[in-house]
Order: structure tokens, then sequence, then C-alpha cells
């Protein structure tokens, strides 16, 4: 049993340009540990950081500061100890354009001494219909699906998925989303870069969230999308109505208002003694509440209230 973290990132620098005056910090002393076993997401808009971060442990880049340990070791001077424990999906597949996919994905696997079934990973995925095409005729969906067996064939301990769902159908994205949960049954740490908020909450045991450089918060999806905010009870009737009588029976600081003209609003921590004032208050006064549903603050709403909802190029 490991005791060490998959991953140790701490004080981790890395700049671009040269001079003074075009050098941009891409990564700013960012602090990171991702647990063995585990699924992280690492989330953040665009030129946030991530892709650097992840590039650097990963081995492809070299840290201009910091420390940084994959699997206990450094990506950079032990990268030939390292490869073959890990995974790495990138989004542009690193296939040769004119490979055929299977037999791509089979030479993959015979670079592993445990590589997983083949056949079995291409019926999984479906890949099985274009086994002979060559890559560079492959969908942007087969692609994916093929840049994704290759990061798993050989059975790594730990495997990056950069945008692993990106432009695949319901279907495809949903075998991903199990294959990926398959992984994490089996022990494999997972780290995932993806701008999907809801595969983040379905996938992830922990979240990360990076910007200008620099982890901002971490935590589960649960963690986060609590963080003190409150959730709120929506509920139609008829226009109009006084909300006064009501709001002196919710407790102190809870607001109600009438946003659309019979669309209701009561903002406060929802919990059932307060479900109940409300459906009981609607009673008495002869109103049949209808759509009557508890929102609650979800990851997207935190990731946009951290990071900002100006466009990034």
């Amino acid at each position: 049993m490991h005791s060490e973290p998959a991953v140790q990132i701490t004080g981790l620098v890395k700049r671009y340009g040269t001079g003074s005056k075009h050098r941009v910090t891409a990564v700013d002393g960012l602090d990171l540990t991702l647990a063995r076993g585990a699924v992280t997401a690492v989330l953040g808009p665009n030129g946030a950081g991530k892709t650097t971060t992840i590039e650097i442990c990963e081995g492809y880049r070299r840290p201009d500061a910091g420390t940084v340990r994959v699997l206990g070791l450094d990506p950079v001077t032990r990268s030939a100890e390292l490869r073959p424990r890990i995974g790495v999906m990138l989004q542009s597949g690193g296939v040769y354009a004119g490979a055929r996919a299977v037999e791509m994905l089979r030479h993959t696997a015979k670079l592993h001494a445990h590589p997983l079934d083949v056949d079995a990973l291409v019926e999984r995925l479906g890949l099985g219909s274009c086994g002979r095409t060559t890559y560079r005729r492959l969908s942007g969906g087969q692609q994916q699906r093929l840049a994704l067996a290759m990061a798993v064939v050989g059975r790594p301990e730990l495997v990056f998925l950069d945008e692993p769902t990106a432009g695949l159908d319901p279907q495809a994205r949903h075998a991903t989303w199990e294959l990926v949960r398959d992984l994490r049954r089996d022990g494999v740490t997972v780290v995932v870069t993806t701008h999907h908020m809801d595969e983040a909450e379905q996938l992830a045991d922990r979240v990360a969230i990076v910007d200008r450089g620099r982890v901002i918060t971490e935590g589960t999806p649960e963690e986060l999308c609590r963080g003190g905010a409150e959730s709120s009870l929506r509920f139609d009737g008829p226009p109009g109505l006084d909300l006064g009588p009501l709001l002196k029976e919710l407790p102190e600081g809870t607001t109600a208002s009438e946003p659309t003209p019979g669309g209701y609003l009561i903002g406060a921590p929802v919990d059932p003694q307060l479900l109940a004032t409300v459906t009981g208050w609607c009673a008495a006064s002869g109103i049949l509440p209808e759509r009557l549903a508890v929102q609650r603050r979800s990851l997207e709403d935190v990731f946009l209230d951290l990071t900002g909802r100006d466009l990034r190029s």
C-alpha cells in the first residue's frame, strides 16, 4: 500500500517568453496534492495554467521553480521509469495520421507487460467498425475514443485524460464515464481536465479549480457546491401574491420574491422545516404550489463565481 500521494506539486512556477517585458507566468506558485485511487477533475478557464501543470506532470515540460513528484518520481529526470506506469490522453490523439486505428492500439498494447484485452476494449468503446480505417479518416468522436483506449490499454497506475468526451455523442460519453469509474474501482488514479462541469460532478471524487496559475479552491463536488451558498425553493402560483405573511413565518434572513409573474423564489438553506412552512402557508392560503422544486448551487455556478463570467481568449 502506497502512503505517498499519486501527484504532489509544491510551489510550481512556469514562465514563457524572453525578456522581462515579454515573460508570461503561466503557473504561479501552484500547490496541489492528488490522492491515489481517486478521480480528480482539474478545472479552469482558458489560460488558467491547468494544461501547463498537467504537461509538467507528464514530463513534457520542465518547471522553472517548485517540485513535482508523480508516483513518487520526478517526471523530468526519471521519465523512463515513470512512462510505463502512466497513461496520457491528448486531444490531438498523438497518433500518426496514416496509422490504422486498431493496429495502432494493438501496437501500443504490446509495449506493456500486462495490457488490457484489446478486443474487449475495442468492443467497449465502439471502435470495431473502424479497425482498418486510418487515423486521419476517423471522425472526431472516433479519434477521441481511440486516444482514450491508447491511454488505458497498458493498465496504468495513473492516467491523465484531457477533455475525454469532447465531440462525443451521449452514448459514447456515458461509455467513457463508465470506463473511468471502472478504472477507479481497479485502483487507478485518474486526472481529468474538462470544460464540462456536469462531467466533473458525475466523475470526480475531488475537484481543483485553477485560475491565474494557482489553485483557488479544491474539495469534493458536494463541498464546493455547498460552500456556504444558499439553496432556493421555487414554485408557481397565482401572480401577485403578498409574500409578507410568509416571510414572517420563515427564518430571519430568508428572502422571498416573484422574479416572473406567478413564479416565486424563496432564498434560504432549504431543510424539511422550511419546506413544511412554505407548503403549510400555501395550504392555509388556498394555493396549490405547482412545479415546486429545490434548486442547489451547481459546480458551474461555483466555477463562474470564482473565475468570473467574462469570456477569455
